[in-house]
This record gives C-alpha cells, structure tokens and sequence, in this order.
C-alpha cells in the first residue's frame, strides 16, 4: 500500500510542475464557465425549475463541471494517452516486470493527477463564479464530506473507463479513435454539456444509468443536496457498482490482454 500511496503522490508533483499550464487550463475553465453558466441563465429564465433546479443551482452545476473537467479527464490529458504509448511501443512488458499491480499502480498516479488538478484547475474557477453569480454552495461540513466521497467515487470511476480504453490499443495499436469516441460519450453522458435531469423519457433514463452519470451528474446532486438519507446512499451504491463493474473488466481484458503483447519497432 505505501508504494501505491508514494506513487499518488509522484503523480501529485508531477503534475503540480506543469504551472504554465495549469494557469492556461484555469483561465480556460473560467472563460468557458462564464459562457456556459449566462448561457444557463438565460435558459432558466425561460423555463424556472428545469430538471429540479432553481437557477443557482443550475449555475452552481456549471462551476462543479469546470471543477470536474480536468480531474475527471474527460477531454484527455490523464494517464491514458501515456498507457497507450506505452502500449503501442511495447514499453509495456517493462510495466509487466515491476513487483507491482499494473492496474493498482496506473489508479495511484491518476488519483494523484486528480487531486492536483482539483485543487490546481478547481478551486479558481469555482471563486470566479461565486464572485459572478449567486451559487448554491452548501454550508453544512457534512454535505461537503458527502461530496468528497462522491468525488472520490467519481475519479475511481472515470480511471476505470480510460483504462479499458486505453487497453484497447493492445488490439487496435492506435488508441486516437477509440480515445476521441470516448471523449464525445463523456461530454454528453455525464451531464458536462447539460444536466442530465433535463434529458427527456427515456434518453434520461438512459443517460443517468450509464456509468458516465457518476463523473458529474451524481456528485453535484450530492453536493446540491438532492441526494440525501437513502437517496444518498443509493448514489454512492450506483457509483460503486459501477466501479467494481469496470474495474473488473479492466482486470479481465488485462489478463486477456498481457497474454499477446505485440512489440513494435523492434
């Protein structure tokens, strides 16, 4: 366990180095929040409580999504890009060789990317917004410890798709395809461009009951307060199946996949 810890870790400072970087990815992230979140606003005006949200939780909702985007990777940038690489040049026997799990240690140094890019990337936005606009951020310390350990699901959740996806150069060699299609799913059915509550019949049902839904949709109705009692236990449940379902996966397509590793190149 201490190796995988210092490995979280690494993946902490290593990205904490890339400050020109990240100071770009902040000023995205607010430019793109304050678009989004007037957006929202003019469409609430419109049509007041649309799916179960006033406008300030609506507008919180699109600063929670800038908070999320990079830690959830959902437009790239974790671990997956490196993996496949790693993959394709057959770098990857040399992973196989540590006295370490391939998996377990791809998760370590991706959680600690996340934690970096959540406070590096997300808390200046999210101040922006509050500055902007009025948010519906809780006050009670147990809302906010709630949110924690959904956000923490969602990371373990989010890891777990790119993995498989990155898994897939083991037969494709070339993971840009599969990485871009992925991409777009993510986007759409995490609730990122739109809550998912608002989606219609069974469009919605569908979208909230894809694994998707845990990256966004599920920790800011944590954080909103909508998930309460038995309604927050069934989120985190929701989450955590969904996690033990890919993470499994993940482990067999692995097992699979490390029986016919093709080194290119030589």
């Amino acid at each position: 366990m201490r190796l995988y810890v210092a490995v979280a870790a690494g993946g902490f400072r290593r990205y904490a180095t890339y400050r020109t970087a990240t100071a770009a990815g902040v000023f995205t992230n607010t430019v793109f929040g304050l678009i989004v979140a007037y957006t929202y606003v003019a469409l609430w005006d419109e049509r007041p409580g649309l799916g179960g949200y006033d406008q300030a939780e609506a507008v919180t909702y699109v600063w929670l999504g800038q908070a999320m985007l990079a830690a959830c990777s959902l437009l790239g940038g974790g671990f997956e890009d490196e993996l496949v690489e790693r993959i394709r040049s057959g770098d990857i026997a040399v992973d196989l060789y540590r006295p370490a799990d391939l998996q377990l240690w791809w998760l370590a140094g991706d959680l600690g990317r996340a934690a970096f890019q959540l406070l590096g990337r997300g808390v200046v936005p999210v101040a922006v917004g509050a500055l902007v606009f009025e948010l519906a951020l809780p006050t009670a310390a147990g809302t906010w410890l709630a949110f924690g350990c959904s956000v923490l699901l969602a990371l373990v959740v989010s890891f777990a798709l790119r993995y498989l996806v990155a898994l897939s150069a083991f037969w494709l060699l070339d993971g840009a395809g599969v990485t871009q299609i992925a991409a777009l799913a993510g986007m759409f059915f995490s609730g990122m461009l739109l809550p998912l509550n608002v989606f219609p019949g069974a469009l919605g049902e569908l979208a909230r009951a894809l694994p998707w839904s845990a990256l966004l949709q599920v920790p800011a109705d944590v954080l909103l307060g909508k998930r309460t009692g038995y309604g927050l236990l069934g989120a985190y449940a929701f989450q955590a199946a969904w996690a033990v379902v890919l993470l499994g996966a993940g482990r067999l397509l692995q097992l699979v996949a490390t029986r016919r590793v093709v080194v290119q190149g030589g």
